[in-house]
């Protein structure tokens, strides 16, 4: 399983709400049909295949463009673990069992 860890930053916009944007972004992933997480900081993608999450970030970072941002810094964080089977949840489950 592939997890990862996008954020988008959107440059040159007129207010400081990037709401507008953030919500292009995810509209682009939901029609990308990727599994996601938004958080407050930035939105955890989950697939088997590395080509549907770049695909994916593709989408979503282009509809920051078409939003009419003049810039979009986009990073990336990328998990692949082939000796196992994780999730986005069961990552978090084990440190939370840890946790207890």
């Amino acid at each position: 399983m592939i997890t990862a860890e996008l954020t988008i930053i959107p440059i040159g916009t007129s207010k400081t709400s990037l709401s507008k944007y953030i919500s292009a972004a995810v509209t682009a992933l939901d029609k990308d049909g990727i599994k996601y997480e938004l958080t407050g900081m930035g939105t955890l993608l989950e697939s088997d295949d590395l080509g549907k999450i770049f695909s994916a970030i593709t989408a979503a970072h282009e509809a920051v463009f078409e939003q009419g941002a003049d810039r979009v810094a986009t990073n990336i964080k990328i998990d692949e673990r082939r000796d196992v089977e994780k999730t986005i949840a069961d990552k978090v489950s084990s440190v939370t069992q840890k946790l207890g």
